[in-house]
């Protein structure tokens, strides 16, 4: 079984945050692949990751960093793979901004779609949605899901009109 998404990050460290994304994944049964890589450590292996991840199978690329930021965008900027950036509030980080910004504010030309800060989870859920505007059965799933988010919200509603207020009008 060939990866179709590839989870990387920065060091081992970014990996409680970035398991929300291989959750995801696991659940949507997306094959993926997790890695640390380095823009600044193992630049050779950060380049070598990224020219050769579409040939692999790999489809979609989510790259968690914190701090500085650089790996989203360095694999972006080697690969026509669309890339998810997670930013992660790390311990060198400015409460998250640095990376956020780093991965956010890209040159035109070389895009990152950019989640929240430790948004990893969205980033699962936003590859799997790329990946569905090319297969059916996952475009599927996606429904699926987000069809599930909404019957969260009407089951959170039947239980908020059990509680009982002296002034609470529903």
């Amino acid at each position: 079984m060939k990866p179709r998404v590839s989870i990387i990050m920065g060091s081992t460290s970014d990996m409680p945050i970035m398991q929300g994304a291989a959750q995801i994944l696991d659940e949507f049964e997306i094959p993926f692949e997790i890695n640390a890589l380095s823009a600044h450590r193992t630049p050779e292996k950060a380049m070598e990751f990224a020219k050769g991840a579409y040939d692999r199978g790999v489809r979609v690329i989510i790259a968690g960093a914190g701090g500085a930021a650089h790996l989203p965008g360095v694999i972006a900027a080697l690969t026509p793979n669309p890339v998810i950036g997670v930013p992660i509030k790390s311990s060198n980080s400015i409460d998250g901004w640095d990376s956020i910004l780093s991965i956010l504010q890209m040159p035109s030309g070389i895009p990152v779609a950019t989640v929240a800060l430790d948004g990893a989870k969205n980033a699962g859920i936003l590859a799997a949605q790329i990946i569905g505007t090319g297969d059916e059965e996952m475009h599927k799933k996606v429904i699926d899901f987000k069809a599930s988010l909404a019957q969260k919200i009407v089951k959170a509603n039947e239980g908020l009109a059990e509680i009982k207020f002296k002034f609470k009008t529903n």
